[in-house]
Order: C-alpha cells, then structure tokens, then sequence
C-alpha cells in the first residue's frame, strides 16, 4: 500500500476516534499505530531502519571505487556493506573496508577524522551508484530482524522508547504544579507581580505570570488558578475583564505549546533530537514574541467590545471575593515560590550554555556536576523536592497529606504520558512507511519546510482539537526532515509548536475551560479567543523563520 494512504488512513482514524467515536486519544493513537504498522511491508520497515543507521558519505574518494565516509570512530580494516535502492528496496551492492583514515579540516581552525572505505570481494565491479548508502553489518542484519518482528512488538518497541524519555519528566512536572497550587506559591507569584506593576500593568502581570507557570504546570490547571485572580481584579477595577481572560490564555497557551518540560514540546524535542535545553531557549524567545503580539491583540479587541463578568460554577462572586481578601501572608515568600520553576531552567540551560561555549574541559570533575545537575531528569527532580518541601513547610502537611497529593498529581500526569508515549508510537510507525523521504522535496528551502511543518500542525489541530495531540502526530510525519534542514531542528520543532496554535474551537477541551470559567458564550469565544490563536501561531512562524535565517545554529 502505498505510504500516502497509510498516512491518510492513520489520521483518520486518529480524527475519527476521537470526534466521531468519542475514543480516548490513547486508543485512538494506539489503533492507530497498530492499523498503520499491520499495512506497512516489510521492505518499507527494512528501508527506514537502514536509511536511519547509515555511515554519511563526505564525498568520492581518489579512485573510483572509493568512499569518504563521515565516521571517525571506523577502525582501519573495519567491514562495512554498500547498499543500492533497487526495485523499492535497498539490496547488497558489495563490501567495503575501510583502508585509510584522513583528517580534514573545518575552516574553523578545528579538524575531523574521516574513513576512506574500498569494494572489496564479489562486489567490487568497480562502480559506485549515486544514491547508495554505506551501513555496517551488523545494522544491516538488524535491518532484517526489525523488518520480521510483528505489530504488537514494533508498536509496543516505539511506545516503551516514547515513554523512556518523557515519564519521568512528566510525571515530576505534575507534582511540581500540584504542590505550586496546594502550598499558594503559584498565587505568590501572580500577586507578587500584580504588586510591581499595579493595577494598569495587571494585564501584563497577567500574561507574564501565566507564561512563568505555564512551563511546568498543564494549561487548563494554570487557567483554573489564574482565572478568580482576573475576576477578582475586574472587582477592583470594574473593567477590562476581556483583557484580562486573553491575557491570561495568551501567557499560558505559549509556553504549552513550546517551552519543556510540557509534553507537546517536549515529546517533539526528544523526536527531533533537540537538546532539551536550547529547545527551552528558543521556546522562551519564540513564544515571548507571540505572546507580546497576543497582548496587543487583547488591548486592541478589548477596546472594541465588552465582556461582563458572569458566576460560573467553579467560582461564585462571594468565592472571588474570598479570595481577593486573603492575607499575602498565607502565602511562601516569592523566592521560595519562584524555585521550582526556575531551578529546572537554570540548570538545563545553563548545562546547555557551559557545553555549547566549552566553558569547562571535558572530563573535569566540576564538568560532570555541572553536567548531572543539567540532566532534564535529575533537574526535574530536583525542582520537585524543593516544591515538596515548600506544600509541607507553608501548610504543614503532614506526609499522608503530601502522599495524597502527589497521588492526584500522578494519575492526572499517568494519563498525558499515556497519551504521549501512544503518539510516539503512532508517529514511529508513519516514520517506517517511508512518508518522509516521500514529502521531503531536496530543492525545498529550510523556510519552506518550516511554513509546512506549521500547516501540517495546525491542520490536526483544527480537526481534533488538542494541541499536544497534534504536536505529537505532527513529528512524526515531519521528524524526517531534521537532517536534511540547513538550519538546526530546533526551529522545525518551534515551528511545530507554533503550529499547535489555530485553530482553537469547540472540538478543544481548553477552548471549553476558557468559556466555561470566563463566562464567555460560544460565539465570544469563537470571536475573541479563536482569533487570538490564529495571532499568536502566525507571529511565532514569522518569529521562527526570522531566526532560523539570522541564527541558524548549524
């Protein structure tokens, strides 16, 4: 079957299941891995394997039946196979053994070492095709082997690797937003800044602080914390309460979609190999540009139309009014409430920052702190014990209580990675059909591929509703993409998250948070909020694009 149809038919039942059938996006992600890995042939699966462990080849060698080979760790006399497409598939064309090493240099003052490999044997007609590819032996019978294992195996294979890298770091994000909503460091640093700015600055306070605890905590929990405080403010005030809702969706709708440890971003910098601590840097920088642009979007709309504050079930006026009267003295102190979300930050990127300037000598024992530290999982970890500490020292929970926490933030985090590890390996499978090498086109500029990451993002968007849904289905159609751009994959995969964005409809549970809190009708939140979305995916593409032109960091 052909790998276009197998795509197509992969979406639709990912689409299907969950608006149709009312699947929940793990089942409808998992059949559809299963539906999509049962129609892909065998010499499809062998192909990609092959295709993803090659040796790069440099260039010809000095006589005709030479390669230069991209590989420094190759040992003189190391065996290696050359393979030819043929008839669909990739077959033996004849062996090669590395002969000689050379060093060559890369105008930068630095060298590299590069394997000079040979035919040899039965295979040595004295010809090279052009599109042939070198792996070693033991890549090329592992190629066998992954192209006979069953469904069940291959599925179950991508999702346990899927799950690998993001549990962990899921799973602590949850307790750290838990423990920020139970111990009142989130309402600390929302106040804190309301405090700075004063009430004509509360919208930006709003978008700042919903773009802070939008890093580790989920969307619609950061919406649920936030939005008493925006009603509690209109009662100060008495307007502007349109400004204040988009405020707060702009801030905390950015940082979901393009700053880890939240799953969307995260799963796609894992798919695209991206360090997880540059994708926090231009996540940041990325989604501040979009952010900024929302904001003036709600400045703009809000002095066009009003929206009254209208009771909703989760928050009744006297219970607004409650919680605008608590004494700031409940609450931890700022630093204390500010550790948690930003220990993990400093320490990623400042790991990613100390390896990329070589700041320290590989090896050094300072550098293998600095490194341990800056592990996403050990960072994480760290981040929350000291949000752990601060529930138990602010409330003075006791352990059960703390246990009972941490329970609830487990089994809501046990579902995102239950879905995600799917989506990882809903797009493992499409990547094995060979969709990639089919969409990429080689004179295709790097801009042009990122404008179609973003469509192909917003287009699953737009059809199923949720965001990391369509992140994670996103990547894995167009993670084949990461080796062939100009630029690095960190823009492909903030052009993703950018493409998360528009378009926010009824078919999206948060779009259903943000009226039902506000009090917005369905029609307001298709004229407001929709609109917003459409801004904020816009100006980040052009953001990406600007700096994947100006830094392409490759």
């Amino acid at each position: 079957m052909h790998p276009l149809v197998i795509l197509f038919l992969g979406i639709v039942i990912v689409v299907g299941g969950i608006l149709v059938f009312r699947l929940h996006a793990f089942l409808a992600l998992i059949v559809a891995a299963g539906v999509v890995a049962a129609l892909t042939p065998s010499s499809a699966i062998e192909r990609y394997w092959l295709m993803s462990h090659r040796i790069p080849i440099a260039a010809s060698g000095q006589h005709s039946d030479e390669l230069i080979l991209e590989a420094s760790d190759l040992a003189i006399g190391t065996p290696l196979v050359l393979m030819e497409p043929r008839d669909g598939r990739l077959t033996p064309k004849g062996q090669l053994r590395v002969v000689r090493l050379v060093e060559s240099g890369a105008g930068d003052g630095k060298t590299s070492v590069q394997a000079v490999a040979r035919i040899v044997g039965n295979g040595g007609d004295g010809s090279i095709p052009p599109d042939a590819i070198v792996v070693t032996p033991a890549d090329a019978q592992a190629a066998r082997r992954q192209s006979r294992e069953s469904v069940g195996e291959r599925v179950a294979f991508a999702f346990g690797s899927t799950c690998g890298k993001i549990g962990i770091l899921i799973a602590l994000a949850a307790i750290i937003g838990k423990c920020l909503l139970e111990s009142g460091a989130a309402d600390r640093i929302v106040r804190s800044a309301l405090g700075v700015v004063g009430e004509r600055g509360a919208p930006a306070a709003f978008l700042g602080s919903g773009f802070l605890l939008g890093i580790p905590v989920f969307f619609d929990t950061v919406f649920y914390l936030m939005m008493p405080l925006g009603k509690a403010m209109w009662l100060r005030t008495g307007r502007n309460y349109l400004l204040y809702v988009l405020t707060i969706v702009a801030g905390a709708s950015m940082a979901h979609s393009l700053v880890p440890p939240t799953p969307g971003p995260l799963v796609v910098a894992g798919e695209l190999g991206v360090d997880l601590g540059l994708m926090i840097l231009v996540g940041t920088a990325i989604g501040l540009c979009s952010s900024l642009a929302a904001y003036l979007y709600a400045i703009w709309i809000n002095r066009r139309a009003i929206i009254p504050l209208r009771d909703s079930p989760e928050f009744s006026r006297s219970a607004i009014e409650a919680l605008a009267r608590r004494d700031v003295s409940e609450l931890p102190s700022l630093v204390v409430s500010l550790a948690p979300i930003l220990l993990p930050v400093v320490l990623i990127a400042g790991q990613t920052v100390v390896k990329e300037l070589h700041l320290v000598p590989p090896g050094r024992f300072d550098g293998q702190v600095i490194a341990t530290l800056g592990n996403k999982n050990v960072a994480l970890a760290i981040a929350a014990a000291v949000a752990m500490a601060t529930l138990v020292w602010t409330r003075r929970t006791s352990l059960r209580e703390l246990a009972n926490a941490t329970q609830t933030a487990l089994a809501s985090g046990g579902v995102i990675i239950l879905i995600t590890a799917a989506g990882g390996a809903f797009g493992a499978m499409l990547r094995q059909t060979g969709i990639a090498q089919l969409l990429t086109i080689s004179e295709m500029a790097s801009l042009g591929t990122l404008v179609l990451a973003f469509f192909v993002t917003a287009g699953i968007r737009t059809a199923q509703g949720s965001a990391t849904v369509a992140m994670i289905t996103a990547v894995g159609i167009l993670s084949g993409f990461a080796d062939q751009l100009p630029c690095h994959p960190v823009w492909l995969a903030a052009a993703i998250g950018c493409g998360s964005k528009p378009i926010g409809w009824m078919n999206d549970s948060g779009f259903w948070v943000i009226c039902k809190m506000s009090g917005m009708t369905e029609a307001e939140g298709l004229r407001f909020v929709t609109p917003m979305g459409i801004v904020m995916g816009v100006v980040g593409l052009l953001a990406t694009l600007v700096g994947a032109s100006l830094l392409p960091l490759k």
